[in-house]
């Protein structure tokens, strides 16, 4: 299972981001038929502190690794960022 975290003060930002991620999702579901993700927005200005150090929001956070902040990424970039993490699940790495 994947872990997202989608950090954001506003709901278009958090909503636009959640939708690339879940549109990523069904792009690889061809090839990764199981694949399972915990999406989760945090939304306190405390939270995103203790989340990730960034200044520009929104952050994806993907298995706690800070993949983007400050801009709304294509989708094929977080397709990529998915694949990624998939991948280094499956061999076991720890995405830190």
């Amino acid at each position: 299972m994947l872990s997202i975290q989608i950090l954001g003060l506003t709901y278009p930002e958090r909503y636009a981001v959640r939708r690339l991620v879940i549109a990523a999702q069904r792009d690889l579901l061809s090839s990764h038929p199981d694949l399972e993700m915990d999406i989760i927005e945090v939304t306190d200005p405390a939270e995103i502190g203790k989340k990730a150090f960034v200044l520009i929001l929104p952050t994806l956070i993907i298995n706690d690794k800070v993949v983007c902040s400050g801009r709304i990424p294509a989708r094929d970039e977080v397709t990529h960022w998915l694949w990624q993490a998939i991948d280094a699940g499956s061999r076991g790495e720890n995405s830190s």
